[in-house]
């Protein structure tokens, strides 16, 4: 055991010094204005008690109500740099989507960037999330947050494992025709909600509806992706008589919003709602 008698004066002044300092630039290493770069980081944020930090985030920022009222950097893929700048940042927040080089002009111009990369699973939500709180100093709000959200989809994956599963097939982009594969944190909605991704195994998310009409789904879904062309597309399915999903009138219509951004709470919400598409007359 150190005998801190034997310690000169100087240097114990210097240790709790060191300390103390320590102590203060940790907290003052939290940020304290954020531009976030994307709709779950945005969301994210206001979840771990940050939203007020946020001084910048993109047209597509809509969750919660709050932030909307933040300025506009421009979108998820192409931002405004000046505009950025002229936020005089501390943090930004990026994602795998943000143009590359606007990144790399930010962090020449000294401005610190953090990238969120692209969750593969509800898993992947569940680590971003985490790694967000440890950025703005909110570590463990952000594990009882995910561990809440994981009970939960625990639970309602326990609900629909003896129920019937339906094939599946989800519709991102019409022109080309885009869906999930077993790679995205969508394909998780379809296989916790007791149903079969017919596009799981594919390697690219490009897909035909002659693929679709040879695997015969019971279950279409279109994402309205922001567009008010799903409607239109619906239509397009209901002429192809021979599927199962047509003479079941079995298409349906989800939103986009937060179906493809979620935190670990909205995944919950998102997946009730699949869950509800997948077996109506199952639920309990």
């Amino acid at each position: 055991m150190i005998s801190f008698k034997k310690i000169p004066v100087i240097t114990l002044l210097f240790i709790v010094s060191f300390v103390l300092s320590r102590q203060l630039f940790a907290q003052e290493a939290y940020p304290k204005r954020i531009i976030s770069l994307g709709p779950a980081i945005t969301e994210s944020l206001y979840l771990l008690n940050a939203g007020d930090r946020i001084v910048g985030n993109t047209i597509y920022c809509e969750r919660p109500e709050a932030a909307k009222k933040n300025e506009k950097i421009g979108t998820v893929v192409e931002i405004n740099l000046e505009k950025i700048v002229s936020l005089e940042p501390d943090l930004i927040i990026a994602t795998s989507l943000t143009n590359s080089q606007a990144k790399e002009k930010l962090k020449m111009l000294g401005l610190r960037v953090v990238e969120i990369s692209q969750a593969q699973s509800f898993g992947d939500l569940c680590d971003n999330f985490i790694r967000l709180g440890e950025i703005v100093g909110q570590k463990q709000l952000a594990e009882e947050i995910t561990a809440t959200a994981k009970n939960e989809v625990t639970s309602l994956k326990a609900k629909t494992e003896a129920l019937p599963k339906p094939t599946v097939f989800l519709q991102l982009g019409m022109k080309p025709l885009v869906t999930v594969t077993q790679d995205s944190f969508m394909n998780d909605y379809i296989e916790f909600a007791g149903g079969v991704n017919i596009a799981k195994g594919i390697g690219r998310p490009l897909y035909s509806k002659e693929k679709v009409a040879a695997s015969n789904p019971d279950v279409i879904i279109v994402v309205s992706m922001g567009t008010n062309n799903a409607e239109e597309e619906k239509k397009n399915w209901e002429s192809y008589q021979e599927l199962k999903a047509v003479q079941k009138k079995r298409i349906y219509i989800i939103d986009s919003n937060p179906l493809c951004s979620p935190t670990p709470v909205s995944f919950v919400a998102a997946l009730q709602n699949v869950i509800h598409l997948l077996h109506p007359d199952d639920e309990q």
